[in-house]
């Protein structure tokens, strides 16, 4: 088996602690690149993406890339449009990312945007 990175071994632990407390909620996953951030709510049970957002979406492209603000409005707009298909709780993936910076901006203007996790 090749050897995994640092920041797959640290994904990998993250997903295996989601599963344990998931309890049938959907998956709020985060990806963040050097000029983009993308977030998207999974239903891992049925294998579904339920409703995505990203800073390549014509509406939140404005918005700028790889800024805090940038991700704010991602998060805003991602709770808006679960909110529409009726997901109100979720729980929420870093990924191999740490807690921080855009990914904290993104979590909590989702959650002010009415997500609950």
């Amino acid at each position: 088996m090749a050897k995994l990175s640092l920041f797959d071994r640290r994904r990998r632990r993250v997903r295996t602690a989601l599963r344990a407390r998931a309890s049938g909620k959907p998956r709020l996953s985060v990806h963040r690149s050097g000029k983009h951030i993308y977030a998207q709510v999974i239903d891992d049970a049925a294998g579904k993406t339920l409703v995505s957002a990203s800073t390549l979406d014509k509406d939140l492209k404005a918005s700028g890339g790889a800024t805090r603000d940038a991700a704010s409005t991602v998060g805003k707009a991602l709770a808006e449009r679960a909110k529409k298909a009726g997901v109100s709780a979720v729980v929420f993936d870093r990924g191999g990312f740490l807690f921080h910076g855009r990914v904290k901006a993104l979590a909590d203007a989702a959650r002010e945007g009415g997500l609950e996790f």
